[in-house]
């Protein structure tokens, strides 16, 4: 039986260090780009994809998702109050009537395959979305990543990896996979290795913030040792999920900014700005000018 995805993963527990002081307090998860914080534009890429349960597993410091992500009564009363109605309809937009919020503590940071297996209990035996927020992915002439990526997965029935070529000088940043192609753009993986020394990188093939597993990969992440930093890689429970299932890479059409980083971050939020229907104009006028001082 073929069965939709109707479930994301967001893992939330981080403590951003790369960012600090500013997620001293407030997660890394809530930093805006232009005027949305980073986990609501990955929000809305997994709802523009027919998910319609968000399932957050959070760390101590991150009750604000929560709170963004809840119905607020005082701000929606006092912008009716004032008829300001265009900003009231993008307020309550944020929280479409047919998604459901879940949130999950982690109760120790034990890594992404940890994170992924504290949703058990919610996603049960379906297929299900990984959403990592540091990863910010653009595209202007169609489908959202994870749109694509669904459109994958009703083809094949099996999981998927997002990928994208990196740079062969900064494989150790990443999970690596070796594939064999199935279709332009959709390979099998042969190989996944996390974060390779660029000398023993079977490719430059690397794994970005988007997934879709099947519900198979509870049993290997349960299964699965502590890997690199003491961790529990998901790459390592993929791996062993490989030698029972199909697993594929898919290079997702769209541009990737690594807002894990405060140089991709500054990227994004340029670009994004340079983007955006109200503002871009008069911001280009700027970077011009600022270009030229």
């Amino acid at each position: 039986m073929n069965q939709k995805i109707r479930k994301a993963v967001f893992p939330v527990a981080g403590l951003g260090t790369r960012f600090l002081p500013a997620t001293k307090a407030s997660p890394k998860e809530m930093l805006p780009v232009v005027d949305k914080p980073l986990i609501q534009y990955c929000v809305e890429e997994a709802v523009a994809a027919g998910i319609d349960t968000i399932i957050f597993i959070t760390g101590r410091t991150k009750n604000v998702i929560m709170d963004h992500f809840d119905k607020a009564y005082e701000l929606e009363n006092e912008l009716t109050t004032r008829g300001k109605t265009e900003i009231l309809k993008m307020v309550q937009e944020m929280m479409p009537p047919n998604v459901s919020f879940v949130f999950i503590r982690q109760p120790e940071a034990l890594g992404l395959g940890h994170a992924v297996l504290c949703a058990k209990s919610v996603v049960g035996d379906e297929p299900f979305a990984v959403i990592l927020a540091d990863d910010l992915i653009a595209n202007r002439n169609g489908d959202g990543c994870m749109s694509q990526m669904v459109e994958q997965y009703n083809k094949h029935q099996c999981s998927i990896l997002g990928v994208e070529r990196v740079n062969p000088r900064e494989t150790d940043k990443y999970g690596i996979v070796k594939t064999k192609e199935v279709s332009p753009a959709v390979g099998q993986v042969e190989t996944i290795i996390e974060k390779p020394a660029p000398e023993h990188a079977p490719s430059n093939l690397g794994v970005v913030g988007r997934y879709i597993l099947t519900p198979a990969i509870f049993d290997k992440i349960e299964h699965t040792q502590r890997g690199a930093g003491g961790e529990i890689q998901l790459t390592d429970a993929i791996a062993a999920l490989m030698s029972d299932e199909q697993v594929l890479a898919y290079e997702f059409e769209g541009k990737r900014y690594d807002c894990g980083s405060k140089l991709g971050y500054l990227q994004a939020t340029v670009e994004f700005g340079l983007m955006h229907e109200e503002l871009k104009g008069d911001f280009l006028d700027y970077l011009k000018n600022l270009a030229l001082d």
